[in-house]
């Protein structure tokens, strides 16, 4: 399996090297476009995973992936955009400000018990050592991702 980086390694002085935090895209571990130290778990945080996204990661927390309601309120706002002849980077991008996204994704972290579970999870991981690397679909050099909220919650609380 292919490892790949886009984030940010951290530690702490108080106790000792922590576990490096990244994040990357399905595509680039399949393409060999990133390079991550092979000790790194891949974590997926996707609602819904293909099995060949399972091939591809070390485990999935699909309590990590947005939630239904605001994916699908996202998905039609970026087919309505394609039809007015948005392009698909354009459309998904604005999109992403008309529902709201990063807020919705922020709620759902703060108030699900899954996620919540989730997030205190790979914290621990983390603190214990452990090299993460945070994988979904989109390739946030183009789209915007829930994924680099989630590290961004992540790095927060650490």
């Amino acid at each position: 399996m292919a490892r790949g980086s886009e984030g940010t390694d951290e530690t702490d002085g108080e106790t000792g090297i922590e576990g490096t935090l990244t994040d990357t895209y399905v595509a680039a571990l399949q393409h060999d476009l990133v390079d991550l130290p092979p000790e790194t778990t891949l974590v997926g945080v996707v609602r819904k995973p293909t099995p060949w996204f399972h091939a591809a990661v070390d485990e999935n927390l699909a309590a990590l992936g947005p939630p239904a309601a605001v994916l699908e309120s996202f998905r039609t706002t970026v087919d309505d955009l394609k039809m007015r002849g948005i392009c698909e980077e354009g459309a998904h991008n604005a999109a992403w400000d008309e529902v709201g996204f990063e807020e919705r994704y922020r709620e759902h972290l703060e108030e699900s018990a899954d996620a919540q579970a989730a997030l205190e999870g790979l914290e621990t991981r983390l603190a214990d050592g452990e090299s993460l690397a945070l994988v979904c679909y989109e390739n946030t050099d183009k789209k915007r991702c829930h994924r680099t909220v989630l590290r961004d919650v992540l790095e927060k609380r650490r």
